[in-house]
């Protein structure tokens, strides 16, 4: 599996970026997906995450409300709309594919990881 992130950049805060993953191979329709971000000197932390089988979604608190997660299964695109974006959230952003079909969730287990898109909100 591998993962390609896009749509990173710098913003000021107050707007809005959509980062975009595209997955090779069939596992997006099939297993989580989530996004996740890492700042500097800080550990990693789930933002979004998103079970196809059901449609559940899953959010950090510090972004609930600001972000959506979605997926095109047609294109093998994952998605994280991100608006009203805050300083605090500039990070690296990650996609990442759970290693266990059905389980899902910020805490879930993920197997496969992009290289990341910076996003800088200033």
């Amino acid at each position: 599996v591998q993962l390609v992130e896009s749509g990173g950049g710098s913003v000021q805060a107050g707007g809005s970026l959509r980062l975009s993953c595209e997955a090779s191979g069939d596992t997006i329709s099939r297993y989580c997906m989530g996004w996740f971000r890492q700042a500097p000197g800080k550990e990693r932390e789930g933002v979004a995450a998103f079970l196809p089988s059901d449609g559940s979604t899953y959010y950090a608190v510090s972004v609930k409300g600001r972000f959506a997660i979605s997926q095109d299964n047609a294109k093998k695109m994952l998605y994280l709309q991100m608006n009203s974006l805050k300083p605090e959230d500039t990070a690296m952003y990650y996609c990442a594919v759970g290693r266990f079909s059905g389980q899902c969730g910020l805490r879930a287990d993920f197997a496969h990881w992009g290289q990341g898109t910076q996003v800088t909100v200033s």
